[in-house]
């Protein structure tokens, strides 16, 4: 049987006030002539629909930080480093969020994982003269912006819970401006700010917690450059909890004599799609475009890079890793998934062959495709740098359940931070940030705990 269509609601006013009205209007002028809606102008340049029913805290979060300009660091579509809803994926699978929707903590969760600072507060932990000081600073700055969550039933609209950016704020009126990502069903619209209070101060029936309100801004550097982690596979969980819960479990339980054993006790039991969980993103370029002159926005980045990769492969514990995988058969010895780390540009170069060999000075690597057209990647990792990495990211606490001294000594001085370049440490603390949300995720308490990791 097919479901009836709808074209939009009637947005019921008052409470709501259309923000293309006439009143509308004038509200958006005086607010503009106070200063409070600095904000609104990047939001506006991003402003999009969600793509999906229940997508609304994607669109909102999505739209939010290409807003603050934060650059991804992985391809939305072609060569485009552009967040999208399909992209945002670290703290629940896409398929779940779509069937059900996304709970307050895990937007939080998602918002941490794509590198933004974060500030959130449920209702219960705010009041709303704080909401209102917050409303105001995000209002008077475009380097900040505010997500709401909130019951619409509250402000007389159709639907239950609902995520939305706060693009202004009219002082003399108290009232916010909702840019509704919705867009499908209602417009941008002014509404009170104590009634938007009070539509946030209500209990999300799938948590059984109050909703509430985060404010995210620009980090002080990009989130990874190199890797990333994902739970598009539903396995992550598993992984997760091998990762959190399994390998500090077998590297107490067995004899380990060697940094080698510990690697292998590590990588012999690798759950299946393990390849799936740990991305590395490569610069891809057609050879005719890094021929031509690179900006110097772009120059920077693939400079930053090739240093990050140097880096890694500066590490002691990269020339164990490298050893160790060198010295093994992938497909007799280890889950195969070892050598086959996925690469966010793996669509681009299925089909081509390699027509040079990759350059260890430039990580610079040349494939042909099939018609001939030339293609160059650019810091493009291997998957001993990839395993490298994830082994800095693990939480120190990891190890120590070895039993020899002397061995545990050595794997600390390995895995030191101290010892890493800034832009390593950087690197290898977004990586761990990852792995402390999704543990956050697969113990449920993503909606406990709202504050960024340690």
């Amino acid at each position: 049987m097919s479901m009836a269509s709808l074209y939009r609601r009637s947005l019921t006013s008052p409470p709501a006030i259309d923000f293309t009205s006439v009143e509308g209007k004038q509200i958006f002028n005086e607010a503009l002539q106070k200063g409070t809606m600095e904000g609104f102008f990047r939001l506006i340049s991003n402003f999009q629909t969600q793509s999906e029913p229940a997508f609304c805290g994607l669109a909102s979060l999505s739209m939010v930080l290409n807003s603050l300009s934060i650059d991804p660091g992985r391809k939305w579509k072609g060569p485009w480093r552009w967040f999208d809803e399909s992209m945002l994926e670290c703290c629940e699978p896409l398929e779940i969020v779509k069937d059900k929707g996304i709970s307050f903590g895990k937007v939080v969760c998602l918002a941490h994982s794509s590198g933004a600072k974060v500030e959130a507060f449920r209702t219960n932990q705010s009041t709303i003269d704080d909401f209102r000081k917050y409303v105001v600073k995000c209002s008077t700055s475009d380097n900040c912006h505010m997500i709401s969550t909130y019951h619409r039933e509250v402000l007389k609209q159709t639907g239950t819970g609902h995520f939305s950016p706060i693009g202004g704020y009219n002082a003399e009126r108290d009232m916010a401006l909702i840019l509704d990502v919705a867009r499908f069903k209602y417009p941008p619209h002014w509404v009170p700010l104590k009634l938007l209070w009070d539509a946030m101060d209500s209990i999300d029936q799938s948590t059984g917690r109050r909703r509430g309100f985060m404010l995210i801004s620009r980090p002080h550097r990009e989130p990874g450059l190199l890797y990333t982690l994902s739970c598009k596979d539903e396995s992550w969980i598993s992984i997760a909890k091998y990762l959190k819960e399994d390998v500090p479990r077998l590297v107490s339980s067995q004899h380990i004599d060697t940094i080698e054993r510990i690697l292998y006790v590590v990588f012999k039991s690798l759950p299946a799609n393990f390849n799936q969980f740990i991305k590395w993103m490569a610069e891809i370029r057609r050879t005719e475009d890094v021929n031509q002159n690179l900006s110097s926005e772009e120059k920077s980045r693939l400079d930053l890079k090739q240093e990050l990769l140097k880096q890694v492969q500066e590490t002691k514990l990269f020339k164990h890793v490298d050893k160790f995988l060198s010295s093994v058969e992938y497909e007799d010895n280890l889950p195969y998934v070892a050598a086959k780390v996925y690469c966010e540009g793996d669509e681009i170069l299925s089909g081509y062959e390699s027509d040079e060999s990759c350059c260890e000075e430039t990580c610079v690597k040349c494939i042909k495709g099939l018609a001939e057209e030339k293609v160059t990647v650019v810091a493009y990792p291997s998957e001993n740098d990839v395993f490298t990495a994830l082994l800095l990211a693990l939480p120190p606490q990891t190890w120590s359940g070895i039993k020899d001294q002397s061995l545990l000594q050595e794997m600390k001085q390995l895995i030191s931070m101290v010892s890493l370049p800034t832009l390593l440490q950087q690197e290898v603390l977004h990586l761990r940030r990852q792995l402390e949300m999704l543990k956050r995720c697969q113990e449920n308490k993503e909606d406990e705990e709202l504050s960024a990791p340690a």
